[in-house]
């Protein structure tokens, strides 16, 4: 099996049927204008697979869908697992890709986690379980329709996230003791300005329009953090941990967000040229 690598851990919507606007049941909410049945198709899908309303996601109401990430799992299950076959086929087909995307997708993620991770400074063993960790998975996410969809998603994912924790926990030790652990803590809308997040833990933490202006996040590990509106203008996220692009993709920033490195600023923020960006609170003088 070919070695898993960022460009397979990338959405290519060009070489997916659509799986993100069929296989979920979407509830219509601020992120959803619309209900929508899961296995039915999005009514702005259009029949080639694009989106009717791509450049208008946010106006029309779907801003969940300009977030929303499969980690490249659409394309795997199109051009691999089904060889490039259509649910439009038949409907024995499209139940066994959707089940089967629900599955590979989970699996995608925990991909791109355990590929982040393996960039950071760890421990031989750490890493050797890692690399583990990164083989079992991508051999379970390219199984045939069958097995893939038999697979317990769960139990792989409880064996998976205690070695994404370590390499998180060790990381963020290096230099000194961790930050604070604020894992799946409630912090919507909260003012967190003057707070010292440096190396701390925001695994699954609610951050929704959360006030994060100007803070340093230094070797913060946002695994799973809900970043949903968070206001992260002047924030330096460059030496964040596991900042995935749906989360910028989900906030707020401008010119003065500092980026980790190979993310992307998103399209809608404010643009400031020429911004220059302020300090940020609580800045150690330390360089990861």
């Amino acid at each position: 099996m070919a070695k898993i690598g960022p460009a397979e851990l990338r959405a290519d919507c060009s070489r997916c049927v659509g799986l993100c606007c069929v296989a979920p049941a979407f509830a219509a909410s601020a992120d959803f204008a619309i209900d929508k049945p899961a296995g039915r198709p999005c009514p702005n899908l259009r029949p080639d697979f694009h989106c009717g309303i791509h450049t208008a996601l946010r106006d029309r109401g779907f801003p969940g869908c300009t977030v929303f990430d499969c980690f490249g799992a659409g394309q795997r299950v199109t051009q691999v697992t089904f060889e490039g076959r259509d649910w439009r086929d038949d409907q024995p087909t499209a139940q066994a890709m959707f089940d089967t995307f629900a599955v590979v997708r989970p699996l995608h993620e925990l991909l791109w986690h355990l590929t982040e991770a393996l960039t950071m400074e760890l421990p031989a063993p750490l890493r050797a379980a890692l690399t583990e960790a990164l083989a079992d998975t991508d051999q379970l996410a390219g199984g045939d329709p069958e097995s893939v969809r038999a697979l317990a998603v769960d139990a792989h994912r409880g064996r998976v996230v205690p070695l994404l924790s370590q390499a998180s926990a060790h990381t963020r030790a290096r230099g000194g003791r961790p930050g604070a652990d604020r894992r799946g803590a409630a912090l919507l809308g909260a003012d967190l300005r003057r707070v010292d997040l440096r190396r701390a833990s925001l695994r699954g933490a609610q951050l929704v329009g959360a006030d994060l202006r100007g803070v340093d996040l230094t070797g913060t590990d946002l695994t799973g953090a809900d970043l949903r509106g968070a206001d992260l203008r002047g924030t330096d996220l460059s030496g964040a941990l596991f900042v995935h692009q749906s989360q910028l993709d989900a906030a707020r920033g401008d010119g003065t967000t500092v980026l980790p490195p190979g993310r992307s600023r998103p399209a809608h923020w404010a643009a400031l040229p020429g911004a220059q960006r302020r300090p940020p609170a609580h800045r150690s003088g330390r360089r990861r």
